[in-house]
């Protein structure tokens, strides 16, 4: 069963970068608190057919995003990806009975902390080491589009939660 992280409001106030990172921490934390409390049944169950999006999914989904943008993209890292081939492409969303919390949250935390440390020594304006099809990317874009990335999938988010045990809000 996951448990309660705490989450920190963005400042109103801050920076463009603090403001930017409050925010990114905040849509991070938002996913956790979605999946606390919950089984590993739970967070594997679907919205309904014929939709595979799970609570258990999203946070896969989000570990692939991380290492994307912030490891391929920012650092040209190019790792391979933690749960999608060639031949599955949506594979972070296909979950089995033997997928659990631990597992998926291990490897969603350490994108997040892998993410943290190859941001930190940039500047915003930094571009991408790391080629993708739109070109140039600089952090800035990055932050910006793991933001709403996040913010979209914690819709869904709420929508799984709410059809599992009835749980709003936060």
């Amino acid at each position: 069963m996951t448990t309660t992280p705490e989450r920190t409001e963005a400042s109103t106030t801050a920076g463009e970068r603090d403001m930017l990172e409050g925010w990114l921490e905040f849509h991070r934390e938002t996913l956790a608190q979605k999946c606390a409390g919950l089984t590993d049944e739970q967070l594997r169950e679907t919205a309904l057919p014929p939709s595979e999006l799970s609570l258990l999914g999203l946070v896969r989904h989000m570990a692939e995003v991380e290492q994307a943008w912030f490891r391929n993209v920012l650092a040209n890292e190019q790792v391979p990806p933690l749960y999608y081939t060639d031949e599955d492409r949506d594979g972070d969303f296909h979950v089995t009975d033997q997928d659990t919390w631990a597992e998926a949250e291990a490897s969603w935390r350490d994108a997040i902390a892998r993410a943290r440390e190859l941001a930190a020594p940039r500047s915003l304006d930094d571009l991408g080491e790391g080629k993708h099809r739109r070109g140039d990317i600089n952090l800035r874009w990055i932050y910006v589009h793991m933001i709403e990335e996040y913010a979209r999938h914690n819709g869904h988010a709420d929508l799984l939660r709410e059809r599992i045990d009835g749980t709003t809000g936060y």
